[in-house]
């Protein structure tokens, strides 16, 4: 783990504002070889507490941002507090306003058949001067196809939206061999893009109850929503041990 980071029950964390993160991926997509971004919330966090391969493919991204007000609860309760809660699909959107300016190609990866050439229509529309060097669904067998794919589309930037941790293993393991500079792991954001998924309303974003929202709107997330708890028990644990050990 990068000894700079901020660590949250064993994941680091990159300490940036959401400009300075911005800026440093778009740093990462200029330069030479293959980088990867991961976007941990508390959920992804407790599957790297049991899964090291996940943890381990997490903590060797080059950029590591907090998705989730939980993250920041826990860094602050655990008195190492991180700067502000930097949501995956809006730094996507940032960095995607980047490469539009800078005439960059993008590959779409995930979601089921068809939602990923969706999101490509709509994207195209929002930002001018992005183009889209391909879609992919996340319904495939071998990464090998897959790989080859991307690395005859040229692109720059791989959106990689297979769920957690599947798209943070994938990444570590095939980020070199797509050719792309710059890989970056976003969950179900394609649906989003895609418009058939609806985000947040603001006031639920600027209170840190997005969580509770999409509990509303998908009610089988349960299973997945009670990592949340089960994280801040982790975080309230390991800050009590820390005290104890200090005294």
């Amino acid at each position: 783990m990068n000894e700079k980071r901020i660590d949250v029950l064993g994941v680091g964390f990159d300490n940036f504002t959401m400009e300075e993160a911005v800026d440093e991926g778009v740093r990462l997509m200029n330069e030479p070889g293959a980088h990867y971004v991961v976007t941990p919330n508390p959920e992804i966090v407790e599957i790297c507490r049991e899964d090291a391969d996940a943890r381990g493919a997490v903590n060797s991204a080059d950029l590591v941002i907090p998705d989730g007000i939980g993250v920041i609860y826990g860094a602050k309760i655990l008195g190492t507090p991180l700067k502000q809660k930097l949501p995956g699909i809006e730094f996507a959107e940032r960095l995607m306003e980047k490469m539009a300016q800078e005439k960059k190609t993008l590959y779409l990866l995930g979601a089921k058949p068809g939602i990923a050439e969706q999101a490509a229509e709509k994207l195209r529309e929002t930002y001018p001067g992005l183009t889209i060097a391909g879609t992919h669904d996340g319904y495939f067998q071998k990464d090998e196809t897959v790989v080859a794919d991307i690395r005859a589309s040229m692109a720059d930037v791989v959106f990689v939206c297979l769920g957690a941790p599947k798209q943070e293993k994938w990444m570590a393991h095939n980020g070199t061999a797509t050719g792309a500079h710059l890989l970056l792991g976003l969950g179900g954001s394609l649906d989003v893009f895609a418009g058939v998924v609806q985000r947040a309303p603001e006031i639920f974003s600027k209170t840190g109850m997005e969580w509770f929202y999409r509990l509303l709107k998908q009610p089988s997330r349960i299973g997945r929503m009670m990592k949340l708890p089960l994280f801040l028990v982790h975080v309230v644990g390991k800050k009590g041990k820390t005290d104890a050990a200090r005294s």
